[in-house]
């Protein structure tokens, strides 16, 4: 994990592309994480149909200013990304404040932050700005406005990385790109999950395939769930939405929306496990694309392990969730609870015993032979415990409650019997599994 100081620097490579749910903003974000991982870039063209949706066409902003009567710049997208209505349609006009004021977004709360704002599927145009700089405006001026955009039959952009293991029983990593300059609330996700399958690739020997999907949020979702749902839904055992892992805050686990799903149990157990504060949140306050992943009848359940969850921060979709909101130090802590969170994926099987009654451990060299003994912590007791409850349904974090263990203890134990062949592992009971 050596080269884990770069995840910030990745995010103050990437902060400054002007992202979409279109465009070469995502693309030139891509290249960033190809650089480090072997991801395959895809381009969904211009109408697809996806379930109910159309891929729209491709966005592309040149420029986007309001200047005033005199020529002088009152806001300009090269000094923010924000400041422009995402996916707004070109306009070029002089225009009084009574309608300029139409299209103003703005955040009184905040009177030093700009607002992020969307209009995807509205043919309208806007800019997003400060409260202050919005008080500041001349209510009798005539505004020059110019938004350079262009709307063009073009393709939404992902990226994807499948990691083959002993198993065809997948884990989804998904996360999104579209979201321009903020750190929280997009950065950290997509660097997290580059992180993560960059250590899967060179450090493990997998069991389970693991699947990471670098998408436009929603759209590219519901466009990727459309051409890979079949298989998934017959491989997927569970999963994570990456978002919201570089604030200082407290971790937040979301739920699937079945509940008691193997993500939830490991989920859960981990953090409980790793003695962090943590709080739980229910699906139905879900606003990523787990959405989507949870839908009825897609069914993949998929949770989010974040920190401060989205919607629960002041900064979130502002110009104050920027480069000082995030740390070095909270990326490292995020990765490396879902590091745990593999480890345990990874390790956490059902296994049964080869014999009717207890097998004679002491032939395998792992009982001390002289009985009799009155400590209650024996060495020994931990293996007749564990063989207490290696039944084909008890996996090992069902098994760390009952004896109240420490998975690494636990899993240390079932190792050694494992290659013992003391026991053996229960594959035909790996599934999506319920606590």
């Amino acid at each position: 994990m050596t080269d884990l100081k770069n995840m910030y620097q990745l995010v103050k490579k990437m902060f400054p592309i002007h992202r979409s749910i279109t465009g070469d903003g995502n693309r030139e974000t891509l290249k960033y994480i190809k650089k480090i991982i072997p991801i395959k870039i895809k381009e969904v063209p211009t109408g697809t149909k996806a379930f109910d949706w159309k891929i729209p066409l491709e966005w592309k902003i040149t420029k986007a200013y309001i200047k005033d009567s005199k020529g002088n710049t009152i806001i300009d997208i090269k000094n923010n990304n924000l400041h422009i209505l995402s996916y707004s349609r070109p306009f070029k006009g002089k225009i009084k404040f009574k309608e300029l004021n139409k299209h103003l977004y703005y955040l009184k709360d905040f009177p030093n932050w700009i607002p992020y704002r969307t209009s995807y599927y509205k043919d309208t145009w806007g800019f997003c700005l400060t409260y202050n700089q919005y008080k500041n405006l001349n209510r009798n001026e005539t505004y020059d406005v110019c938004v350079d955009a262009n709307l063009f039959k073009g393709s939404l952009t992902y990226g994807e990385l499948i990691i083959k293991g002993k198993s065809k029983k997948e884990l989804l990593f998904s996360t999104y790109i579209c979201h321009p300059s903020m750190c929280n609330d997009n950065l950290s996700g997509p660097v997290v999950a580059t992180y993560l399958a960059k250590y899967i690739l060179k450090n493990m020997n997998n069991f389970y395939t693991y699947r990471f999907v670098f998408i436009p949020e929603s759209i590219g979702s519901i466009a990727y769930l459309k051409k890979n749902l079949k298989q998934m839904k017959k491989n997927t055992i569970g999963g994570y939405v990456l978002v919201c892992l570089g604030d200082a805050g407290d971790f937040t686990y979301l739920q699937t929306r079945k509940e008691k799903q193997i993500t939830d149990k490991v989920s859960i157990f981990a953090l409980k496990e790793t003695k962090v504060n943590y709080k739980l949140r229910k699906f139905h306050t879900c606003g990523s694309d787990e959405r989507q992943y949870n839908f009825p009848g897609v069914d993949l359940n998929i949770g989010s392990l974040m920190r401060t969850k989205y919607f629960e921060y002041d900064e979130y979709h502002t110009s104050a969730d920027n480069l000082k909101f995030i740390s070095q130090n909270n990326l490292e802590k995020s990765y490396k609870m879902y590091l745990n969170c593999i480890n345990i994926f990874e390790n956490n099987h059902k296994y049964y015993n080869k014999t009717l009654c207890e097998p004679r451990l002491g032939i395998h060299g792992i009982w001390n032979q002289i009985g009799a003994s009155k400590s209650k912590e024996d060495i020994n007791m931990i293996f007749r415990k564990i063989l207490y409850y290696c039944d084909g349904k008890n996996d090992i974090i069902d098994i760390c409650k009952i004896l109240d263990k420490p998975f690494e203890k636990i899993n240390n134990a079932i190792k050694l019997m494992l290659k013992k062949k003391i026991i053996l592992k229960n594959l035909k009971i790996i599934s999506k599994g319920t606590q």
